[in-house]
């Protein structure tokens, strides 16, 4: 008898679990979890709607800083992007693939404020992975953005290890041989990298060096300039260390020096170093940066003859 009984209790167990996994209740489960799919922000709350180690990667990402203004912003929103619509979400499938994943795919309609949407051009379909951990099914990827997230934080921290190595050689090895000032912040354009094998690469950039005097909550220009040109880096241990510098010289044999070393990258350096708005833009930027990492009290930064500008 208590055999039949534990059997039937097992039956029902395994009833009430199929029950809950039947493609209706897996449809509102995938539809629940749409809001919590990142939109330029990682809500807090995501936290308990994904598997730990796909929130662990995104909050990862959000908390990096882009080395270049709106460099790889596309990670950052998985579905409205930048046209400023609202995502509709309809699930309109899930599959199971085993005992705990399952695959929803979505239909997102991209509509205006009035509700107003094109029907060609503003309709997406997406893939939404679940994982179910604990019994609750969670977010575990979003269109394979997983392995792009873990890409960009990969890449990001190898460029981090070149950006440290030419700031310190351009502030060890060139802004000493300018007026000297209490703080001396370089400004890194990058044109282009060639990567040689592991150890060795070269860095194609209009490099700048500014020293500042501390004025209240204003850097003031005191010196500095352009250093245009190829670093030669190459692996130190863990770290990286430029070992060359090839610049383009002044003067009349600029435009020749200039072509010689970026040689293919020539033209984007060149739009690069004519534009002065491009040069200030990336300067307010990494100067933020600077303050904001070693925590320092400016708000505002000022050339000789110039208004300050707030940063």
């Amino acid at each position: 008898m208590n055999r039949y009984f534990y059997l039937a209790v097992s039956i029902c167990i395994l009833l009430l679990s199929s029950c809950v996994d039947t493609e209706t209740k897996l449809k509102e489960r995938a539809f629940e979890l749409c809001k919590y799919i990142p939109d330029h922000e990682l809500l807090e709350k995501s936290k308990d709607f994904m598997t730990p180690d796909f929130y662990a990667l995104l909050d990862t990402m959000f908390s990096l800083e882009d080395s270049e203004p709106l460099d790889h912003q596309w990670l950052y929103y998985f579905v409205t992007g930048n046209g400023g619509t609202i995502a509709d979400y309809e699930v309109e499938e899930v599959k199971k693939i085993d005992r705990t994943h399952a695959l929803a795919t979505l239909l997102v309609r991209q509509k205006w404020e009035d509700g107003s949407f094109d029907p060609l051009t503003d309709v997406e379909q997406h893939r939404l992975y679940m994982e179910k951990q604990e019994g609750q099914w969670l977010i575990s990827d979003f269109d394979e953005h997983k392995q792009d997230c873990r890409n960009y934080i990969n890449n990001y921290r190898k460029e981090e290890k070149v950006r440290d190595a030419i700031s310190a050689y351009l502030v060890d090895s060139i802004a000493a041989y300018y007026l000297p000032a209490e703080l001396s912040v370089p400004v890194l354009i990058f044109v282009a990298t060639e990567q040689d094998d592991s150890l060795h690469a070269r860095i194609y950039g209009d490099f700048w060096v500014f020293n500042y005097a501390c004025a209240g909550d204003t850097l003031k220009t005191v010196s500095g300039g352009n250093h245009s040109g190829c670093m030669y880096v190459e692996k130190n241990g863990d770290d990286l260390r430029v070992t060359h510098f090839v610049q383009t010289t002044d003067g009349a044999g600029f435009l020749k020096s200039a072509k010689d070393i970026f040689g293919e990258h020539y033209d984007i350096f060149q739009n690069i170093y004519s534009n002065h708005d491009v040069q200030e833009t990336v300067r307010q930027y990494q100067l933020r940066k600077y303050i904001h990492k070693h925590n320092l009290p400016f708000k505002y930064y000022q050339d000789f003859g110039w208004q300050a500008v707030e940063l």
